[in-house]
């Protein structure tokens, strides 16, 4: 499943600029993946995976 970035923002309750920033920064948090110029989405079970290993740290 994929997220679109409003829905990734909606998930941690944080803005679409967040969530673009965290990409350009962290390089811990998912890259999104491109599936065309207008389309750009977070996989769902890589958010996962990074927010287990966020609490695990």
């Amino acid at each position: 499943m994929y997220l679109t970035a409003q829905q990734v923002a909606d998930r941690y309750s944080v803005t679409k600029a967040t969530i673009w920033g965290w990409v350009r920064t962290d390089p811990t948090f998912p890259r999104p993946v491109k599936f065309s110029e207008q389309a750009t989405r977070f996989e769902l079970s890589v958010l996962e995976a990074w927010e287990t290993m966020r609490r695990a740290a």
